[in-house]
């Protein structure tokens, strides 16, 4: 049995979809059992068996890992995530799970430049030492969180600190499929895949892809990285650690320049989806 956190994210999503195309069943854990689940076929889903589960609840991880052999692990980004990620390792290890598939990120390194990326690190470290056999997906960037840019480009703006630096995109449907992919062959497990779509794209060729789909004139203006951070506290409400990964994930793409990955295309034998696609699918979004 595959049992999954984060079932109601983005990529708990995409996950889900891909397990349910592949005729797997599947254990998804959410705080909100209660609530319809994104990806599920409705409330009598044959294949997905819906849990409660807390990350900061013990018992509740316990009783929801009965009876499963791997587990995928995804959590939002919090300044409790090292704690709480190395609890739910600890105890899937003492619940009979075998194998568990973290959704980790980039530099995910002890001195990296991104505080959330040295916890991931951590986490990465428990999993190891753990006796577990540990799988690690390290995606860039999510297309999907460029539709949190609309209400800029309505404006007729893109706001960045990467200057013209390329960023790797993933479409994380295709983080679902490589999930999917690692948790049902077996010989992929183990392995630390790091995700990306075909190309990497920088902020100034955003803005102009962004021009063209939507037929007005869209500009990239380059921010220092305090003008983003208070940007993002002050008229997008994000708490302050937040903002800081946001800037940090930026300036990590101008210190250290990103291309693609062969990655996904390898383990799923077809290309990732491209940015453009994604972008034209969810045109009417930035309109």
């Amino acid at each position: 049995m595959i049992v999954f956190m984060g079932a109601t994210g983005t990529t708990g999503t995409a996950l889900l979809r891909s397990l349910r195309a592949l005729d797997v069943p599947v254990r998804a854990l959410t705080r909100t059992p209660h609530r319809p689940l994104p990806g599920a076929a409705g409330p009598h889903d044959r294949l997905v068996e819906v849990r409660y589960a807390d990350a900061a609840d013990p018992d509740s991880l316990r009783t929801a890992f009965e009876g499963a052999d791997q587990l995928f692990l995804a959590m939002a980004n919090s300044p409790a995530q090292v704690e709480l990620e190395t609890r739910v390792i600890d105890i899937a290890a003492r619940s009979g799970i075998a194998h568990v598939v973290k959704l980790s990120a980039p530099a995910a390194e002890p001195a990296s430049p991104v505080a959330i990326s040295r916890g991931h690190h951590a986490v990465e470290e428990h999993l190891r030492a753990s006796g577990l056999t540990g799988t690690v997906l390290r995606p860039y960037a999510f297309m999907q969180n460029l539709l949190r840019l609309a209400p800029t480009v309505a404006q007729g703006l893109v706001l960045g600190a990467m200057r013209d630096m390329p960023c790797n995109y993933v479409d994380c449907r295709d983080i679902g499929d490589v999930a999917a992919a690692v948790l049902t062959r077996t010989h992929l497990a183990g392995g630390t895949y790091t995700l990306t779509g075909p190309e990497a794209v920088s902020h100034p060729d955003l803005a102009a892809r962004l021009t063209e789909l939507t037929g007005r004139r869209i500009e990239y203006v380059d921010l220092a990285r305090d003008e983003l951070r208070d940007t993002l506290v002050r008229q997008a409400g994000m708490p302050g650690w937040l903002a800081d990964h946001v800037v940090e994930i930026q300036q990590l793409a101008v210190t250290r320049p990103e291309f693609p990955t062969s990655t996904v295309t390898g383990i799923l034998g077809r290309p990732p989806r491209t940015l453009d696609a994604f972008l034209n699918e969810h045109r009417a979004r930035f309109r």
